[in-house]
């Protein structure tokens, strides 16, 4: 499964979910759904949010390593 570090990059950037889901240019809704592990974004999604950040698309995106191969 995708995880991510959306969370502590918000907290790092001082902001509140809204206020970051607009930074973003997504919807609140569709922010909460991707901090909170419930919806993984697209690959496009993905790499808007990395480029908008200015961090490469692995430092906030991770595979969870709990995952056996045979699951992926």
């Amino acid at each position: 499964m995708l995880k991510n570090r959306l969370k502590d990059i918000r907290h790092d950037k001082r902001m509140n979910q809204t206020e970051f889901a607009a930074y973003l240019s997504i919807t609140q809704h569709q922010y909460n759904r991707y901090e909170n592990n419930k919806q993984a974004p697209t690959l496009e999604g993905a790499l808007l949010i990395s480029q908008r950040l200015s961090m490469p698309v692995e430092h906030i995106f991770y595979l969870d390593s709990n995952i056996n191969a045979s699951e992926a």
